[in-house]
């Protein structure tokens, strides 16, 4: 039994690899729905420009469970007094829901 267990943790651990981080098109892909949709007009991967850096926002849920479901929320419905004075506004309906949960897993593989 012990024997069968061990490659399926592995492979689970590799696609959990691919999703968050070492995929490139992943990271492409959020790094241009990030770019496309103005968020990069704030937000700095790594540096606070009006919003917090992608990098400290990443490093604030790291190990939340459901750290997707509430950064996607903030996305879509806007934020404020989180990260300071500054509110952050709505994207939704503009971006999708399927861009906007990219987007926030994105984020959140941020390093």
């Amino acid at each position: 039994m012990k024997n069968r267990l061990i490659p399926v943790l592995a492979a689970g651990a590799g696609v959990v690899a691919l999703l968050i981080g070492s995929n490139s098109a992943f990271a492409a892909s959020g790094a241009d729905l990030a770019q496309k949709n103005g968020c990069m007009a704030c937000h700095g991967i790594d540096k606070k420009i009006l919003g917090p850096a992608f990098k400290d926002v990443a490093g604030k849920y790291k190990g939340d469970a459901g750290a997707v479901a509430m950064l996607s929320k903030k996305i879509k419905d806007g934020s404020s007094g989180v990260w300071g004075p500054i509110p952050m506004p709505p994207n939704g309906p503009k971006v999708s829901d399927a861009d906007i949960k990219t987007l926030a897993e994105w984020v959140l593989a941020t390093k």
